[in-house]
């Protein structure tokens, strides 16, 4: 019995020396890495140094003097450069300058003037070549009436035995004449007036008691539809 608690007590022993050993090379582990790390951060440090280049020379004051003594420099620097960026743009530079508001204004109202007087003319033009469409409107079938008047007149002229005949178509020809004459169809009064080559049409020249220049005979009768000639009156004019 006594020799089986010393062995136990051997084994205790050994084991607690065995644990005092670990931790003591844990211990010795940890002191070895703090050293490596600190070792290492002088190295960093070291680098850092090296790459930054030796310390300006001087002390803090005469650093911060030099600071305030390169500081008014930079302000005027960009004081200029910003003023002449900010300058707008002269004549002298190749812009042209901008014509005054008075000027615009009185172009503007010239413009305005001129476009309302030539409305003005153009309305007045639409106007009176409507009223000559409807004035004239019926100009060609007007002159081929005339052609049929005469031929009437023809006729009559020729007479005839029958005194009822005659006296009915002498009715009909002053109701195509009143026709005519409604229609603003009228006859050029032109025997013994003085000749007007605007109405007349002479043929011929002839000896007469009359003045010259006198219409002396008419060899067809003339007409104006709505004071225009639609056909001058065939004349014979005196000497």
């Amino acid at each position: 019995m006594n020799d089986m608690n010393e062995k136990k007590n051997e084994e205790l022993m050994e084991e607690e020396l065995m644990s005092q050993e670990a931790e003591a090379e844990a211990a010795e582990t940890c002191e070895s890495a703090e050293a490596a790390e600190s070792c290492e951060n002088s190295r960093a440090e070291a680098r850092l140094c090296e790459e930054a280049g030796p310390e300006p020379t001087g002390t803090a004051d005469d650093r911060s003097d030099k600071a305030s003594e390169s500081e008014p420099t930079e302000t005027a620097e960009e004081g200029s450069s910003g003023t002449a960026e900010d300058e707008p743009p002269t004549a002298a530079e190749g812009k042209p300058a901008e014509p005054a508001k008075g000027e615009q204004d009185e172009d503007l109202q010239t413009r305005f003037l001129r476009l309302s007087a030539d409305f003005q003319n153009y309305r007045r033009r639409s106007e009176n070549e409507k009223k000559d469409i409807y004035a004239y409107a019926n100009e060609k079938i007007a002159v081929q009436l005339l052609e049929v008047l005469d031929n009437f007149e023809r006729a009559l002229g020729a007479g005839c035995g029958d005194e009822k005949f005659l006296s009915g178509m002498e009715l009909i020809f002053k109701q195509l004449q009143d026709l005519l004459a409604r229609n603003n169809i009228e006859e050029i009064d032109a025997l013994g007036k003085e000749f007007d080559p605007n109405y007349h049409n002479a043929v011929m020249t002839e000896a007469s008691d009359q003045p010259s220049g006198t219409v002396t005979k008419v060899f067809q009768k003339g007409y104006t539809l709505n004071k225009k000639v639609i056909r001058p009156a065939m004349v014979a004019v005196a000497e």
